[in-house]
C-alpha cells in the first residue's frame, strides 16, 4: 500500500519583525499591552513592495528541498494555499514552478481555503500520492496579508502578518499521513471576509479584511475542537496519544481554548504566532518548520494540524514525523 510522508519542511518571514511598538510608532492607535493581552502577537513581519507571495513562497520551498535532500524537479505536483495570489492568474503554483526552475509539466494549482488552506492542500495532496498517480508534492502555504489590510483598524491591522511555509510530502511504504477531514459552510462568511472584487477595472465594494472578532473566536473554539476530535478517532488515536498539537497560529486564546476543550497541556501545542502574527495559510507550515527544525518533533511523533478560516472553512489531519 501507498501512503504519505513528510520529508523536508522549510519557511521564510521577509524583513525585520515589526513590534507593537513599532506600529504605534507609525500612528495606530494601540498598545503593546492591548495587542498581547488580547492576541498573544508581540511582532509580525511584513513584506517589502517589491516581493509577492510566490516570491516568499520560492524561499521556504528551496529551504523545504534542501531539507528533503531533493531536487526542484523531483517535484511532480505543486499546491499553493493562498488567499494573497500575485494576480488573478496564471495561479501562484504555477508561478513558483517556474521561480523554481521546474520544468518536468508537473500539476500545479492553488487552493483558496484562507486560513484552513495549508490543512486543505496536505490533504489533497496526501490524497493524490495515495492514488499513485503521484510520486513527491510540495504543498505551500504563502500570504502577504499585509496587502489586504485596513491600517486604519486597529481591531484588524495588528492581528496579521507576511510569511511563507513548505512541505514536501512523498510516497512511503510506511503511514505518515494517518488522517484528515475537512469542512466547510459558507453560511457564516460575514463574520470574516475580504468582500470587495475587482471588475471592468474597478474596485467594487469594501477591499480589506472585515472580521467580528467575538464570533469568530466562539466558532473557531467549536470546530478546532470538533475537527480534532473527528480525525483521532479516524486514526484510531487517543488523545493522550498525540505529542503535539500544531493549531493555526491566529490568537494564543484561540489555541488555549481549544487545547483545554481537548484536554491537551499547552507544554504539547506548538506557539509562534507571538512572533510572526496571523500568517492564515502559512501559519501551520511555519509552526511545523519551527518544531522541527528546534528538534521538539522528531522522527516518530505524532502530531496534530488544524486550522480554521473565512469561508467558513476549518480542517485537521493527524500525521507522524
Amino acid at each position: 500500500m501507498i501512503y504519505a510522508r513528510i520529508a523536508g519542511t522549510g519557511s521564510f518571514l521577509p524583513g525585520d519583525p515589526v513590534t507593537n511598538d513599532d506600529l504605534v510608532a507609525r500612528g495606530i492607535d494601540t498598545s503593546d499591552q492591548w495587542i498581547v493581552e488580547r492576541t498573544g502577537i508581540r511582532s509580525r513581519h511584513l513584506a517589502p513592495p517589491e516581493l509577492v507571495t510566490s516570491d516568499l513562497a520560492r524561499i521556504a520551498s528551496e529551504r523545504a528541498l534542501e531539507a528533503a535532500g531533493i531536487g526542484a524537479n523531483d517535484i511532480d505536483l505543486i499546491i499553493v494555499a493562498t488567499s494573497t495570489p500575485d494576480c488573478i492568474f496564471p495561479s501562484t503554483a504555477a508561478l513558483l514552478q517556474s521561480k523554481l526552475g521546474i520544468r518536468n509539466g508537473s500539476a500545479a494549482f492553488d487552493i483558496q481555503a484562507v486560513c484552513s488552506g495549508f490543512v486543505y492542500g496536505l490533504s489533497v495532496a496526501e490524497k493524490f500520492i495515495r492514488s499513485g498517480s503521484h510520486k513527491r508534492a510540495l504543498v505551500v502555504g504563502a500570504e502577504v496579508f499585509s496587502r489586504i489590510l485596513d491600517w486604519s483598524d486597529r481591531g484588524t491591522c495588528v492581528l496579521f502578518g507576511d510569511g511563507a511555509g513548505a512541505v514536501i510530502l512523498e510516497a512511503s511504504e510506511t503511514p505518515g499521513m494517518i488522517s484528515s477531514a475537512l469542512h466547510a459552510d459558507g453560511s457564516h462568511h460575514p463574520i470574516l471576509c475580504v468582500p470587495g472584487s475587482v471588475a471592468s477595472g474597478q474596485i467594487i465594494g469594501d477591499p480589506f479584511l472585515r472580521m467580528d472578532g467575538q464570533a469568530v473566536f466562539k466558532f473557531a473554539v467549536r470546530v478546532l475542537g470538533d475537527v480534532a476530535l473527528e480525525v483521532l478517532e479516524q486514526g484510531g488515536v487517543e488523545v493522550g496519544a498525540v505529542d503535539w498539537m500544531i493549531p493555526h497560529q491566529a490568537n494564543v486564546r484561540i489555541i488555549q481554548a481549544t487545547a483545554k476543550r481537548l484536554g491537551v497541556s499547552m507544554d504539547k501545542v506548538i506557539t509562534t504566532v507571538d512572533r510572526h502574527g496571523n500568517t492564515s495559510a502559512a501559519s501551520i507550515p511555519l509552526a511545523l518548520d519551527v518544531a522541527i527544525r528546534d528538534g521538539r518533533i522528531r522522527p516518530g511523533h505524532r502530531f496534530l494540524v488544524e486550522g480554521v478560516g473565512g469561508g467558513f472553512t476549518w480542517g485537521a489531519a493527524l500525521l507522524q514525523l
